[in-house]
């Protein structure tokens, strides 16, 4: 039997993996197939089939109630009720829309909407919006956060917009709302935003510097997930009632176990249901469950069993649970403890116990948030020592009961008021380990690294005494120090990022990293710090030694000071470096500047008779083995045909669409001149610019030209001297990703 799960198990998670959907039939034949298999004692075959089959299932409905192209960027009238908790700030509400129709118009169950500059929004409302819609898709980037598959596992079909709307009826049955309104409206010394998210689960109202100090110090689960939450609550009922049988304080009467295993699970429920119950509550509450059974009636079967009745339980309800890494991430915490302390010999210590089962987790979770490209916090293991215990024992207990007691004048408010000071006294301290140890964020590893690496790291998770067990230290070091593959002489490696409307591109040659541009920064959405910055150090930059901000607009200098603040920067150099922040110390670009880096040719060209910013962009060309790559900006035709007297206006292979293929640039003469091969044009899905315009496009594929763009493919990459096409991110298929478009 436990073979069976194991192999229905596998079928649910091999959705994963999956580059394509198998198609209908087949996988509506799987199951069949597995029901033939069942009299000839095949049942890990059959169980992997019906896994499977369930899963892309599930899979093909999610996709289905995606929004259809001919209604990406239209606008349209719509209504729904808003669910969940809207999030307000900084000049936008973001909520999602759920039940959601238009006439005549098949729409998405469920939309994510943004409203810029709108009015209050409440959870349980009814809207009318006029929405302009987009498909569900997101930035790709190399070893980045999946946006695209976390809106398929959040079962979102469609984005959008909102241009205007009116309240069609007040709000009904929200009371999550109303008790984050009640909370946001008590004094908790500060730390409001982080009481809503201990309690609700809703982590909007943490500050940038709060996720940061989170995300340095390892603590981001214990504030922000709800599921683990849930788990801390039970754990504490079970405990208490556990604790007051042990000294005879509990009613002889009632046998204890049942009752402390009841209890519990009453308490994840009800805290459950506080925090919303969406998935990562819906599988804790499950895995609570599973654990508290088996306690009460199962223990004899081991600790194995609750551990895969959850996960076959998990999957079974929510098959694309997979897609999240907090769905990998528990469910590995989990098993690393089970395997290490399942296996002792004799009991140890409680704070032995404890101490060790920090670092075991910490050893176990490593390969798992490596391989999922998230930041590891170094100080974590020690930080959780204290904190785990302090948010669990002496903050979460007055935090509840505060949110319990708000009807009750003074009490509620004056609980919550010591919860808020005791959150305070945690911060202050994380924020001090944060200051002193931040969060690593390693570079991408090839897949034969990290085996061996994991390899390791199960060495060290056995026993002491077993053979071999010290050998995990060296293989474990390796995800740490891996090989660095060098490029050759002449040969430079050209990233151009997908970061929206905007541009960044980095070149690097064997020993030099230059990045021209740095992502737009847009009503507080810093792309240079979400996207260029962990882009560059996943991808193994650890300083640069040029960064090229061609013109001071947001939308290509945003970012510069992100990126400036998270890596050594030698140089910054800019055609209007006088607009730029005063800490970058940026110098000007002067037209013929030449250099040399391994073998790579660059230079620069500036217009010195500019007369708006992007007049003034900073052109770089590079060449490399007779391959060049014009490097634009966002010049127009005025400068374009100033640059077609200079020495830049040779035959180039690759061009960098000026301006985002606007109208007003890539003329003809300059694309006579330059007879470029491929464009390269950076802009955001739907643009409100119209970017690239259909008239530039034209006079590309007249050329007869390749064409990549980023709103298309994500981001691409080009080895620039060995005159091979590119490669897009959208190019490494995923069920969940529309393929990529001709290069024509």
């Amino acid at each position: 039997m436990r073979t069976g799960m194991m192999a229905l198990a596998l079928g649910l998670l091999a959705l994963r993996f999956l580059p394509v959907l198998p198609p209908v039939w087949l996988w509506l034949l799987m199951p069949v197939a597995g029901l033939m298999l069942l009299p000839f004692r095949t049942y890990p075959a059959a169980f992997f089939l019906f896994g499977l089959s369930w899963a892309c299932a599930h899979a093909q409905w999610a996709l289905d109630d995606r929004l259809s192209p001919a209604l990406d960027g239209e606008t349209r009238w719509v209504e729904g009720r808003v669910s969940g908790l809207p999030q307000n700030g900084e000049g936008v509400v973001r909520f999602e829309l759920t039940d959601s129709r238009s006439r005549r118009t098949d729409l998405p169950r469920q939309l994510r909407l943004a409203w810029y500059d709108g009015p209050p929004v409440n959870s349980g409302e009814r809207w009318r919006l006029a929405v302009k819609l987009k498909r569900p898709v997101g930035l790709l980037n190399p070893h980045a956060f999946d946006y695209e598959a976390w809106l398929l596992a959040q079962r979102i079909g469609a984005t959008g917009t909102v241009k205007a709307g009116e309240r069609l009826a007040p709000a009904r049955w929200a009371w999550r709302d109303g008790i984050r309104q009640r909370l946001q409206a008590v004094d908790a010394q500060g730390r409001t935003g982080v009481l809503v998210a201990l309690v609700l689960g809703d982590g909007a109202g943490l500050s940038r510097e709060d996720w940061q100090v989170l995300q340095d110090t390892g603590t981001v689960h214990l504030l922000v997930i709800s599921g683990q939450h849930v788990g801390l609550l039970a754990g504490l009922v079970y405990l208490l009632i556990a604790g007051l049988a042990r000294y005879g304080l509990w009613p002889a009467r009632l046998p204890w176990l049942p009752w402390a295993c009841s209890l519990a699970f009453v308490a994840a429920l009800g805290y459950g249901l506080l925090a919303g119950f969406e998935v990562p509550v819906r599988r804790a509450c499950l895995m609570i469950g599973l654990v508290l059974l088996w306690r009460l009636r199962f223990r004899h079967l081991g600790a194995w069993w609750p551990l895969l009745l959850a996960l076959n339980g998990v999957l079974l309800m929510d098959p694309l649970a997979s897609l999240q890494p907090g769905f990998w991430l528990s469910f590995a915490a989990v098993a690393v403890l089970i395997f290490t302390f399942g296996g002792r010999l004799g009991p140890w210590p409680w704070w032995q116990t404890w101490t060790r089962a920090q670092w075991l987790i910490a050893i176990g979770l490593g390969p798992f948030l490596l391989v999922l490209g998230l930041p590891i916090s170094l100080s974590g293991p020690l930080v959780n020592l204290l904190a785990v215990p302090w948010i669990s024992l002496v903050v979460l207990p007055p935090a509840l009961l505060g949110t319990l007691l708000l009807p009750v004048p003074y009490v509620g408010e004056w609980l919550l008021w010591l919860a808020g000071g005791l959150i305070d006294w945690l911060f202050t301290g994380l924020a001090l380990v944060a200051g002193k140890v931040p969060a690593w964020v390693p570079a991408a590893i090839p897949l034969w690294v990290w085996a061996i690496g994991t390899l390791g790291a199960f060495l060290l998770l056995l026993p002491r005494g077993v053979p071999m067990r010290p050998l995990g230290w060296p293989l474990l070091l390796l995800l740490v120090f891996p090989p660095r593959p060098v490029l050759p002489e002449g040969i430079a490696e050209v990233w151009q990022l997908d970061v929206g409307q905007g541009l960044a591109i980095m070149v690097r040659t064997r020993h030099h990293t230059l990045l021209y541009d740095a992502g737009p920064r847009l009503r507080g959405l810093d792309q240079g710090e979400r996207v260029v910055l962990p882009a560059l150090r996943k991808l193994g930059v650890k300083a640069l030694d040029l960064m090229l901000i061609s013109h001071a607009h947001a939308d290509h200098a945003g970012g510069a000071r992100a990126v400036a603040n998270g890596l050594p920067v030698k140089r910054v150099l800019s055609g209007e470096p006088a607009d730029l922040p005063g800490e970058l110390q940026a110098e000007g670009c002067e037209s013929g500047r030449q250099w040399t880096w391994d073998g790579v040719n660059f230079q620069l060209w500036h217009w010195p008779q500019a007369r708006d910013s992007n007049q003034n962009s900073c052109v770089l060309q590079i060449e490399a083995n007779g391959e060049r790559l014009l490097l634009s900006g966002d010049i127009d035709t005025h400068a374009e045909r100033a640059l077609l007297a200079s020495p830049l206006a040779v035959p180039t292979d690759w061009l960098q669409s000026p301006h985002h293929g606007s109208r007003s640039s890539s003329s003809m003469a300059l694309l006579n001149v330059l007879q470029p091969k491929a464009a390269l044009i950076s802009r955001g899905q739907g643009n409100s610019f119209g970017h690239p315009h259909p008239v530039v496009i034209e006079r590309y594929r007249h050329r007869a030209m390749d064409i990549y763009d980023s709103a298309q493919q994500g981001a691409v990459h080009l080895q620039l001297g060995r005159f091979e096409p590119p490669r897009s991110m959208r190019q490494e298929r995923r069920f969940w990703r529309d393929p990529p478009p001709s290069g024509k």
